[in-house]
Order: C-alpha cells, then sequence, then structure tokens
C-alpha cells in the first residue's frame, strides 16, 4: 500500500475501503473521499477553515433533538434535500413531483376521518382541501394514505411551539375513499422562517440569504404497488415563492386558494363562511402492475 502524499491522497484513502462487503457504501465511500480531497486541493484549505468546518458541524449536531433536525435544516438550505429528492422521484411527467421532507415531520400524524378538521386551535382562516390519488394513468386509488402536516396563521408547526398550540395541531393522516378522494379541513398556512437560532441560520446570515418559505401544506401520500410521494402544496399569492430558502417550489405544486362565499356549503364541511378552498390531485407512478379493479369512479 502507498503511503500518504498530496498527490494520491485521495487513492491511498479510498485504497482503504477494499475490504468494505458492501459495494455500494465502498462506492459511495471512494466517490465522497476523491471530491472531498479534490475540493480542499482546490481551495487550498487552511487548518484554521476546516477547524471552524468541524466547529460548525459539530454545534449542527448538538441542535439536533427529538423536535428540531438542524442537519435536515443544513441538507435543505444547501440544495442537496431537493436534489436526492429530484435524482430519485424523477416523474417524466406522468406523476406528481416531489419536494422536501423538511425538519418538522417530527412525529406521527393522529389518524383523521374524511372531513375532520386539523386545525384544532380554530385560529386562522378556514380552508376546505380536496383531492384524489391516482395511478400514472388516472386510475382511482382506493385507500391511498395521505400524511398531511402544515404551520399554524402566524408560521409556526405545533413542535415549535408545545406550550402554546394544541399536541397534534394542524397534522392528520387520512385514507382515501373507495374512488381515491380525500377532503378535509384547515386554515391557510403562512409563510415562515426557518429556524435561525443555530449554525444554519448564522450560514444563512454570513451569506446574505433570507431565511422564508412561502407558505405550504406537506404531503405524503403512499398506495399499496405504487412509489409514495413527499411533496408539497403552495399557496400562489404566497411571498418567497421564487426564493425559498430550502429551494422546494416546484410550478406543478403551486396552486390558488380562492375564496368561497357560500353558507350551505361552509355548514355542510363545518366551516366559517366564507372560506378558502383548493383541489389538489396527486398522481403515484406504479412500482408493479396492478389488480384489475372492478370499481368505476369518476373524477
Amino acid at each position: 500500500m502507498e503511503l500518504f502524499s498530496e498527490e494520491n491522497s485521495a487513492q491511498v484513502v479510498a485504497a482503504s475501503f477494499i475490504n468494505t462487503r458492501n459495494v455500494r457504501l465502498r462506492s459511495l465511500l471512494t466517490g465522497l473521499t476523491q471530491h472531498l480531497h479534490a475540493f480542499i486541493k482546490e481551495t487550498q484549505l487552511t487548518e484554521q477553515e476546516w477547524a471552524a468546518a468541524i466547529d460548525f458541524l459539530t454545534r449542527t449536531g448538538q441542535r439536533c433533538d427529538s423536535v428540531r433536525q438542524e442537519f435536515v435544516l443544513l441538507s435543505d438550505v444547501l440544495g442537496l434535500s431537493m436534489l436526492v429528492e429530484t435524482i430519485n422521484h424523477r416523474t417524466q411527467g406522468d406523476s406528481t413531483e416531489s419536494t422536501v421532507l423538511g425538519p418538522f415531520h417530527m412525529v406521527e400524524s393522529p389518524p383523521k376521518a374524511l372531513g375532520d378538521n386539523i386545525a384544532l386551535d380554530g385560529k386562522g382562516e378556514p380552508c376546505l382541501v380536496t383531492g384524489q390519488v391516482t395511478g400514472p394513468d388516472g386510475e382511482p386509488l382506493a385507500g391511498a394514505r395521505i400524511d398531511v402536516w402544515q404551520a399554524n396563521a402566524e408560521g409556526f408547526y405545533d413542535v415549535q411551539q408545545p406550550d402554546l398550540q394544541p399536541e397534534r395541531n394542524l397534522r392528520g393522516l387520512f385514507t382515501a375513499d373507495e374512488c381515491g378522494r380525500f377532503w378535509f379541513c384547515t386554515i391557510v398556512p403562512r409563510h415562515y422562517p426557518i429556524p435561525v437560532d443555530g449554525p444554519v441560520g448564522q450560514l444563512l446570515a454570513a451569506t446574505g440569504r433570507h431565511p422564508n418559505r412561502p407558505a405550504h401544506v406537506h404531503f405524503i401520500v403512499t398506495a399499496v404497488g405504487y412509489r409514495p410521494v413527499t411533496t408539497h402544496l403552495f399557496v400562489e399569492d404566497s411571498p418567497y415563492l421564487d426564493s425559498d430558502a430550502v429551494f422546494g417550489v416546484k410550478s406543478s405544486l403551486v396552486r390558488q386558494f380562492p375564496v368561497v362565499d357560500d353558507t350551505d356549503r361552509a355548514a355542510e364541511v363545518g366551516l366559517d363562511n366564507p372560506f378558502r378552498t383548493v383541489d389538489f390531485t396527486i398522481s403515484l407512478l406504479r412500482e408493479v402492475d396492478p389488480a384489475p379493479s372492478g370499481t368505476e369512479c369518476s373524477s
């Protein structure tokens, strides 16, 4: 085995992985080593800069707990989360586009019945969300699971305000009906800043970037035999759509939330009148050929 030198540093370290049994792990470690060594050589990184980087990563890890994931936040603001999502969920226009999970999916969403209101504190502008889960050919996916969560009218998630918001506020796990349809009541979410009281916030400040995300509702949608999707539903008139701090906006996920002034409809769904509404069709890519369905459903 060659001795370590500046010229062959990456090759020497990569050779140390030769006994790694997992072929994919060996490939990843080798590629990571090559790129890191090339970066250090290209930038002529100083010892002080490397020490500062280690300190930054250490402090990032120290800010992670059961309700705060600073490393996810760091991945998000560097665009890495979106890149991994995009590479692993290429749709070719045949399904709903994915976007970042975000750092606040930290607790399980409570099971809810279709039509339930997930806004437990009653604060905010009422909104009815409707939609349908389908396969790539438009086939309805009965029993699909729709996990939703969002920030409140002030731009905070329940885990950020445990003493101010009810537990599991603005979270719900729904099961689509026999035609793949789902509907629930909530509020119109607000745009908000990601947490800036940690190392990631310091990074944004140092680079002159704002920390804001446009208003959105999170979705994770799953169905047997189909690829799950993690996505957002963005509010069309929200600020920061063109400068999302975590690069999560895709034009196909932006929707209007029009106002409905209909007393009878409001009473039917259990909302104050007037209210906002949005419809979101979510299409999943097929993993395996589905069994023929005997159910016919109109859109």
